[in-house]
């Protein structure tokens, strides 16, 4: 999985006046947690735009006063009207206990019910694993190589080594429905041959 660096800076003051007086300044407040203890600290807005704004999972190698540590995004808080970022929390990972993270879907091949006039609704776009950090993958590869009209792909058939999918397994990934012009065509073709 690819990883992004980003640096930060100690926090002396935890505060909401300190926190105010750091988004000023186009900081935003963080808090690493997973380690022996919790660090408080700063990093710059700019620096966590390609972290945030991306669909593509990241882990994040934080360098805060020199320690690097490699951690994921664990929640994010944004203003409910100006949409800016008002706090990042961060979980450190260890190589010898699994993370679950959200990882999204990519769907392969093509179609035959889409040839024929079917519509592709993909109903999730991220499933949810369980691994080590080791084992994680940018992106999960659905195919849709056989899926007729009526046919879809469920989470149970989803099969990769060391992930644990924790989606319920008769969750739809992706489906082929019948369009409305292949069912015009249906109906007009059934209606000519009486």
């Amino acid at each position: 999985m690819k990883s992004i660096a980003i640096s930060g800076s100690p926090r002396e003051n935890v505060g909401k006046r300190d926190a105010k007086e750091l988004r000023y300044q186009g900081l935003v407040p963080a808090v690493l947690y997973g380690g022996a203890t919790q660090t408080h600290f700063s990093v710059s807005a700019a620096d966590l735009k390609p972290v945030i704004y991306t669909p593509v999972v990241q882990f994040i190698d934080l360098d805060i006063a020199g320690t690097t540590t490699q951690a994921i995004i664990k929640d994010l808080q944004f203003h409910p009207l100006t949409d800016e970022l008002l706090h990042i929390d961060f979980l450190q990972l260890d190589e010898q206990k699994p993370v679950a993270i959200e990882i999204p879907i990519t769907l392969t091949g093509t179609s035959p019910g889409v040839k024929m006039g079917g519509k592709l609704v993909q109903k999730l776009r991220k499933l949810r694993v369980k691994a080590l950090p080791a084992n994680h993958q940018d992106t999960i590869e659905v195919s849709i190589e056989g899926l007729e009209v009526g046919k879809s792909v469920r989470v149970r058939e989803i099969q990769i080594p060391n992930l644990t999918i924790t989606n319920a397994g008769e969750d739809t990934i992706v489906s082929v429905t019948t369009s409305r012009a292949l069912r015009q065509a249906e109906q007009q073709a059934a209606g000519g041959k009486k």
